[in-house]
C-alpha cells in the first residue's frame, strides 16, 4: 500500500492535470464556435459550385469535348488519396478515424490492383500512415505553423494536385477528411474531386430538381467556363475540407478534454478516499500501540 506522502503527491499531480485539461477544454470551446461558423458558411458555396459544374456537365452530354478533369482521362489505374488530418493530438479519436477511413480505401484499391499515391495534410496522418505506406507517400504538408485556415493554403494544394493530374501522375483523386456534424459526431468521408463528375453525381440530381428542369445558355461556351471553374472547384473542396476538419478537431478536443477532466475528478475522489482510509488506519494503529504500551506498564 502506498504511503500517505505518495498518495498526497499523486492527488496533487492529478489536480494539476485536471487544471490543464479544463483549460484546454475552455480553449477548444472558444475556438469551436468560430471554426463551426467558418465551416457552415463554406458549405453553400461548395455545394453551389458543384451544382453548377453538374449542370454544365449535363449540357455537354453528346456534344463538345469535356475537359479531362470533369469526365476523367479514360483510365482508372492510379489513385491519389489526399488525406487531411490535424497536426496536434489530444482530440480523442478524430485523427484515428480519418486514418482508418484512408486505410480502408487503400486496402480496397490495392486489392483491386490499383496503384495508390498519398498526399498527406497534417502531421498526425503522416505519423500513422507512414508506418505501413511510407513508399506510397508522394507529398506531405504540415499546417502547424498556420494560425488560421485560409484560402491561400487550399490554393497552393489545389494547384499542386492540378499540376500532377495534367502531368499524368494519377487518374483519380479522392479527398479524405472528417465532415463536421456536431460536437459529438464527426464523420470521416472519402470524396472524389477528380474527375469532378464522379463527385457531383448526387448534386446533379438536386440541382435539376431545384431548377425545375430549366436549361441555360452560357457565355462563353461550357468548355471555357469549365476550364476556369474546375480548378477552382478543387481549391474550394479542399478549403471546405480543411474548415470541416478544423471544426471537427475542436469539437473532438473539447469532448476529449471534458472527459479527461471528469475522469481526473473521479480519480481525485478515489485517491482522497484511499488517503483518508490509510491515514485513519495509521492513526488507529498508533493508538493501539500507545494503549498497549500503557497497559504493559
Amino acid at each position: 500500500m502506498p504511503s500517505l506522502k505518495e498518495l498526497k503527491n499523486r492527488i496533487g499531480s492529478v489536480k494539476n492535470t485536471q487544471k490543464i485539461t479544463r483549460a484546454m477544454q475552455m480553449v477548444a470551446a472558444a475556438k469551436l464556435r468560430k471554426a463551426q461558423e467558418a465551416a457552415e458558411k463554406s458549405r453553400p458555396y461548395s455545394d453551389r459550385i458543384s451544382n453548377i459544374i453538374a449542370n454544365l456537365a449535363q449540357s455537354m452530354q453528346g456534344g463538345g469535348d469535356a475537359p479531362a478533369m470533369l469526365t476523367g482521362n479514360g483510365k482508372d489505374e492510379t489513385y491519389l488519396l489526399v488525406v487531411a488530418t490535424a497536426d496536434r493530438g489530444l482530440c480523442g479519436g478524430f485523427n484515428t478515424n480519418i486514418v482508418r477511413k484512408a486505410r480502408e480505401e487503400i486496402v480496397a484499391l490495392k486489392k483491386a490492383g490499383k496503384t495508390v499515391k498519398l498526399y498527406l495534410i497534417g502531421k498526425k496522418g503522416k505519423e500513422q500512415l507512414s508506418r505501413l505506406y511510407e513508399d506510397d507517400i508522394v507529398e506531405y504538408i504540415s499546417l502547424k505553423e498556420e494560425k488560421t485556415i485560409h484560402s491561400g493554403i487550399a490554393l497552393g494544394i489545389g494547384q499542386k494536385i492540378t499540376a500532377m493530374f495534367e502531368a499524368g501522375e494519377f487518374d483519380v483523386c479522392k479527398l479524405i477528411f472528417s465532415e463536421f456534424e456536431n460536437v459529438m459526431t464527426q464523420n470521416p468521408i472519402a470524396k472524389t474531386i477528380i474527375p469532378a463528375a464522379a463527385g457531383i453525381e448526387e448534386g446533379s440530381d438536386a440541382d435539376a430538381a431545384e431548377n425545375g428542369g430549366s436549361f441555360y445558355t452560357y457565355e462563353p461556351d461550357e468548355e471555357g467556363i469549365l476550364r476556369v471553374l474546375l480548378p477552382r472547384n478543387i481549391n474550394t473542396q479542399i478549403f471546405t475540407a480543411l474548415l470541416e476538419n478544423q471544426a471537427g478537431e475542436m469539437g473532438s478536443k473539447m469532448t476529449a478534454m471534458d472527459n479527461a477532466t471528469r475522469n481526473a475528478g473521479d480519480m481525485i475522489d478515489k485517491l482522497t478516499l484511499t488517503f483518508n482510509r490509510t491515514r485513519q488506519a495509521q492513526i488507529t494503529s498508533e493508538l493501539i500501540e500507545i494503549i498497549s504500551g500503557a497497559e504493559a506498564l
